[in-house]
């Protein structure tokens, strides 16, 4: 009984500690019976009518080889030209959406509807609709869709700002892994700002231990106050059937509203361009800066015209954050001028002669400087089959070729053609035909008009620069 009454005494002592100590609105772990039974049911209900199920069709093509070519030895020869017949094969696919407008918009991922060729949106009270597709943006990982609601009104997640989350707040994932059905896990945000997930061109997502797993993909990440934080992604995982193992990540809603606005203005995803190579600012280069702590991007040239060029960035620079936003590296860069709208003008914070200085960016995209000339080669040439175009930022950015801003690109090659028999392959750029350089479509033309024995071809591919020796 003593011990008993001594418990007793210890237990009221905490509480009233507790409640006097502990600030108005802090947050504090459970201490009673009661709050330990605290539910997310109100809020579930609250957001789970718009997250909806993505079904989609789509045509494989398959290629029937005899078993006989199967063998390494043909297929190192051969290549993908084996022989056998092409038949189609009908492809399903499942993922999760988000409504976001009222009239019917959804967003889910670019990944959930590539290629589909039907697309079925099932809502949470089961009504089934036939979904046209608005907008896909393989960059972002992005899609919207848009169903007939016939004038009816819809259930929405209100996008919040991404931007004001904190590691450790607790969030929902809503979607359909697996296509067992619409699902809730919860979790806490675990990290933000991760940019090397390698699933976009756009790398700088939420990442969360709410379990995800296929079907998922394209679903809804709701903070407690019922607001759409991402959509839903990507997870990682170690087992062969993609399973969740507490690491999943999700496209932050502020990038999400920049890909609903271009479908809701009924224009091409057009996004704002940084104009400058850099690379990000380890511990070695800030002490050679005399910054304290590594991060940001150090500016390496400035493309002469753009819009970091025309607000006043010069190489040398360290840029540290864009809107007051930090800038830990090249790849949130790219992500925080990415989400600022076109025409609009934000603060850059720099870094420059070891003082903090600021400018003035106005976001603009990437120019389309020179006009691509797109052109087939014809002809016998070894090239022959390949279609050209001239590099520019914005064909740099439409490929995710990072710092090529010019010379001529391989944008395309038919098949069997001599250019596919030499091997040349999409993106590869031209650098050097017959000893002659490579600026413009131009000189591919004139380069071919001579007369040679052999054709000396250099290339570069994949940062690599290849040399390519063929006798007539």
């Amino acid at each position: 009984m003593i011990n008993s009454a001594r418990t007793l005494v210890t237990v009221f002592f905490t509480l009233v500690s507790l409640l006097i100590l502990t600030p108005v609105g802090a947050q504090t772990v459970p201490t009673s019976q009661q709050q330990i039974k605290l539910s997310f049911s109100p809020i579930v209900k609250q957001t789970s009518p718009a997250v909806v199920n993505i079904f989609t069709k789509t045509i494989v093509k398959e290629r029937s080889v005899p078993s006989l070519f199967n063998d390494p030895f043909f297929k190192r020869f051969f290549g993908n030209n084996l022989p056998g017949k092409e038949r189609n094969r009908m492809g399903k696919s499942l993922g999760s959406g988000v409504i976001v407008r009222s009239n019917g918009l959804i967003v889910t991922n670019h990944h959930v509807i590539d290629k589909a060729t039907e697309i079925q949106v099932v809502l949470a009270d089961r009504r089934e609709f036939s979904a046209e597709l608005i907008l896909s943006d393989e960059g972002t990982d992005l899609a919207i869709l848009r169903i007939d609601t016939e004038g009816e009104e819809l259930p929405t997640l209100e996008l919040m700002d991404s931007d004001t989350i904190d590691v450790g707040d607790l969030v929902l994932a809503i979607g359909n892994p697996f296509g067992v059905g619409q699902t809730v896990t919860s979790g806490i945000v675990s990290a933000l700002a991760r940019t090397q997930v390698g699933v976009a061109d756009f790398q700088f997502f939420i990442q969360t231990d709410a379990a995800i797993n296929p079907g998922n993909s394209g679903g809804a990440l709701v903070t407690m106050d019922g607001k759409l934080l991402g959509i839903n992604t990507a997870i990682f995982s170690s087992s062969r059937n993609g399973g969740s193992v507490g690491i999943g990540f999700a496209i932050p809603a502020n990038m999400v509203r920049t890909v609903v606005r271009s479908a809701e203005e009924g224009h091409e995803l057009v996004r704002a361009w940084p104009g400058i190579l850099g690379q990000n600012l380890n511990s070695d280069l800030a002490l050679g800066f005399g910054l304290s702590r590594p991060g940001g991007v150090v500016v390496s040239s400035v493309y002469q015209g753009g819009p970091a060029d025309i607000a006043g960035v010069e190489a040398g620079d360290v840029i540290l954050s864009v809107a007051g936003k930090e800038v830990i590296d090249v790849e949130s860069l790219r992500f925080r001028i990415a989400t600022v709208p076109i025409g609009d003008k934000v603060q850059l914070k720099l870094w420059r002669d070891r003082k903090a200085s600021t400018i003035t960016y106005t976001a603009a995209p990437a120019p389309e400087t020179p006009a691509r000339n797109r052109r087939e080669v014809r002809g016998t040439s070894p090239l022959a089959g390949a279609l050209i175009a001239n590099l520019s930022p914005a064909l740099a950015v439409e490929r995710d070729l990072g710092s090529m801003w010019e010379g001529v690109i391989v944008t395309d090659v038919a098949r069997r053609s001599p250019a596919h028999q030499i091997s040349l392959q999409s993106n590869d750029i031209l650098v050097d035909l017959n000893d002659t350089p490579i600026k413009r479509v131009e000189d591919v033309e004139v380069a071919l008009s001579k007369k040679t024995p052999t054709w000396r071809i250099v290339i570069r591919r994949d940062g690599r620069l290849q040399n390519l020796e063929i006798k007539r």
